[in-house]
């Protein structure tokens, strides 16, 4: 069960788990708070290592506060839609075969069946955002599976909310959102990187820190810029 702690006017959010570590994240939109806590410790401890850390909280949920984020998409024709960080203009075409997605020159065409609903269009464009992203990602793990010395068993693309990516390094398996597909391509192996070196690494710590500087120099400048980039409009709803 969830317990809280209040930092001045930021309530955090305290789980205890079966872990070593103690993991703080702010989650968007809003800047909620979490703290999950290896069992043995107490609420004071977590309130003393919480407020050690109030400055960078307040530094990440102002970060957050200035995002930008996509307005909802309707699925309409000539409304903005991106991959690999370039402007799509969608065309929506209604046929009698089967749904599909097309990139022509500066269009995303829509191809789907009379009536087809908003959210079944949505669907079918998550989908096939799922498949780019599936596509590139194969590579970029061939590419840097030999350069980092790890292996990945299982790669997972679906729609996440609050992360980039994760990884699983016990069953050697990592997660990245579908929503990349919409960002540069640099910004998709900087992410697929991170999740490697977690299977060297499995927290943020100083050695992480290293191993991210030793293969891949520019991942801050890689973190900051898809940082910077519009994100879905999501309800957020936890």
């Amino acid at each position: 069960m969830p317990r809280k702690v209040n930092l001045g006017d930021i309530p955090v959010e305290v789980v205890f788990k079966d872990i070593k570590n103690i993991h703080l994240s702010v989650y968007p939109p809003n800047g909620r708070v979490r703290i999950s806590a290896p069992s043995k410790m107490n609420l004071d401890s977590l309130r003393v290592y919480a407020n050690s850390k109030l400055g960078w909280i307040r530094k990440q949920q102002q970060k957050l506060r200035e995002q930008e984020r996509e307005t909802p998409r309707e699925y309409i024709d000539r409304e903005s839609h991106y991959l690999w960080g370039k402007r799509y203009l969608l065309n929506v075409i209604e046929n009698k075969g089967a749904p599909s997605v097309e990139v022509t020159h500066s269009r995303l065409l829509l191809r789907v069946r009379k009536d087809t609903n908003d959210e079944k269009k949505q669907d079918i464009v998550a989908q096939w955002y799922r498949d780019q992203v599936r596509a590139a990602v194969s590579s970029l793990i061939a590419k840097w599976e030999p350069r980092l010395g790890v292996a990945v068993e299982k790669i997972f693309v679906q729609q996440m909310k609050t992360r980039w990516g994760s990884c699983n390094p016990r069953a050697k398996a990592i997660r990245l959102n579908t929503d990349l597909a919409k960002k540069p391509k640099e910004c998709l192996e900087f992410i697929v990187v991170h999740e490697m070196v977690h299977l060297l690494e499995p927290t943020h710590n100083a050695r992480f820190v290293a191993l991210m500087d030793r293969f891949m120099p520019r991942w801050q400048f890689y973190r900051d810029q898809l940082n910077r980039l519009p994100v879905s409009h999501e309800d957020w709803a936890y």
